[in-house]
Parts: C-alpha cells; sequence; structure tokens
C-alpha cells in the first residue's frame, strides 16, 4: 500500500484513538495518510475543541483504566499531542471537511499548525480517496 485516505466522523475520545493509530502506523512505514474529519470531528482540529474530547459515553466509567493503558503503552495522553506524534511520524495530512467547518463556525485560521486545511469533501474523495489504495472510515 502507498496511500491510505481516513474519514473520521466522531469525535469522543476513543473512536478517535482508533483511525490515529491507524494514521500512525501507516505513515511510520511510509503510507502517504490523508484523513478527512467530517460532522463533529472537525472540531478536534483545533485548540478549543481537541481540549473537549471526551470518552464516548457508554465506556466513561473506563476512562481512568483506558488512559492508564494509554501511558502504560507510551501513547500521548491528550489528543492534540496525538495529532503532532502522528503528523511527525510520516507523511500524513489533516483536512477539515469545508461543510463541517461551515456548520461549525470554524475558520482555516483556527486549525492547528499540524492540519493541510479545510477540503472540500467532494475534493476530498476525487483527489484523495479514490487515489487511495484503501478508504478507511471511522
Amino acid at each position: 500500500m502507498n496511500k491510505l485516505a481516513i474519514v473520521i466522523r466522531n469525535d469522543s475520545y476513543d473512536q478517535l484513538y482508533t483511525p490515529l493509530t491507524f494514521a500512525f502506523t501507516a505513515a511510520q512505514k511510509g503510507i502517504e495518510v490523508d484523513i478527512l474529519f467530517v460532522l463533529w470531528a472537525v472540531r478536534v482540529l483545533t485548540e478549543q475543541g481537541a481540549k473537549t474530547v471526551q470518552l464516548d459515553p457508554r465506556h466513561a466509567s473506563e476512562e481512568a483504566w483506558f488512559k492508564e493503558r494509554v501511558r502504560r503503552d507510551g501513547d500521548p495522553l491528550s489528543i492534540y499531542d496525538f495529532i503532532k506524534v502522528v503528523k511527525q511520524s510520516g507523511p500524513v495530512n489533516f483536512y477539515g471537511c469545508q461543510l463541517a467547518a461551515a456548520t461549525f463556525g470554524i475558520e482555516a485560521s483556527q486549525l492547528f499548525p499540524e492540519a493541510s486545511g479545510i477540503a472540500d469533501p467532494l475534493w476530498f474523495l476525487e483527489e484523495k480517496a479514490i487515489k487511495a489504495d484503501h478508504c478507511q472510515y471511522f
């Protein structure tokens, strides 16, 4: 595999952890990874949104246990720190969905420096997802 496209819809801690792990693992092997954050997830690409990330309520009672496992494994606890690690691991691009950004009032200037910008979702599908060897949706 040379290219991987990922679409992330959810913004809960545990539902972000898996796609970011996929991206990290792929990027470490030199695979180009393009990630589109849609709907609620677009907020994660901002400082304010990243600070509000919480575990899915269905697993809230296990939050301390899960975060201890993350810490034990040497992974970053904050989602923004995890985004930075993923970005540094290889060729990774983070895009905020243009439609979701408009819905939540997010401007490109609010995105973390690691983000590649706000993208039209059709552009992402045509230029990234279709051209990827695999597209994963979370």
